[in-house]
């Protein structure tokens, strides 16, 4: 008996997924789920981000990526890149208050970006793709929560759209979310003016080491005109000395 009720609750409970899958679609494991890269950033300013797809269908391939940006936490200026094989589409909506970009008034902001395969660019089961924007100035917020929709080529959506929970524990379907860090405040260069007394003592020891100078010098300057000086008078005194010799030798002596 035991055995025959857990045998009848193990396929109701097949029933009920096979059910929900066939009506839902399939839902690939939370782990798998569309997410952004990278996953934090700093306040205000501007950033490159890619939105990861992975594809776990073991059948259908991802035809169509839809983003959406968060409405609490508009941004100024969106710019996607260029995927080989998929087309973009960009729409915008209006905001109140507005935003400020380079000192100017922003008022229509980007809502929703959608990415679209051609019929040889899907994401093949078993394979991901990565869809770059650049946004900014990012927001004075600590999160952004991007609610996403995955659309397959057997028609099945799967909505990435649960935010993050409180207490760590990831919900059902999450949404890919950016954290956002306050930014560090700008430091100037610490300028420590020298203390008066030892710019005193520097004003002092220059003056002092100008003295010492200017007295070398001058000591100099007297010694080189004692020396030329003292040779003038030796020079004189020896020409008065032959002088007077040739003199005496020129007199004749009387005996």
């Amino acid at each position: 008996m035991i055995r025959q009720r857990r045998t009848a609750g193990a396929a109701a409970a097949l029933t009920f997924g096979a059910v929900a899958m066939a009506v839902l679609g399939f839902v690939p494991p939370a782990s798998a789920h569309v997410s952004v890269n990278p996953s934090e950033a700093t306040q205000g300013g501007y950033g490159r981000f890619a939105f990861r797809v992975p594809n776990e269908s073991d059948e259908a391939s991802t035809t169509k990526l839809e983003v959406f940006l968060p409405e609490d936490a508009p941004v100024g200026s969106v710019s996607t890149m260029p995927v080989p094989g998929w087309t973009v589409a960009v729409e915008k909506r209006k905001i109140d208050p507005p935003v400020q970009v380079h000192g100017a008034e922003i008022s229509e902001v980007v809502a929703k970006v959608t990415w679209t395969a051609s019929a040889d660019a899907v994401i093949a089961p078993g394979t991901f793709q990565e869809f770059p924007i650049s946004v900014g100035p990012l927001p004075e917020v600590d999160q952004m929560v991007f609610k996403a929709l995955q659309t397959y080529s057997d028609g099945a959506v799967v909505r990435w759209i649960d935010p993050p929970e409180p207490g760590g524990e990831e919900p059902a379907a999450p949404a890919p979310v950016l954290t956002l860090t306050a930014a560090a405040p700008e430091e100037s260069p610490a300028q420590s003016p020298a203390p008066a007394g030892n710019a005193a003592e520097s004003s002092d020891d220059d003056g002092d080491n100008g003295l010492a100078v200017g007295l070398g010098v001058a000591g100099l300057v007297a010694g080189l005109g004692g020396l030329v000086l003292g040779g003038l008078a030796f020079t004189r005194t020896r020409r008065e000395n032959d002088t007077a010799a040739r003199t005496d030798a020129a007199t004749p002596t009387t005996s």
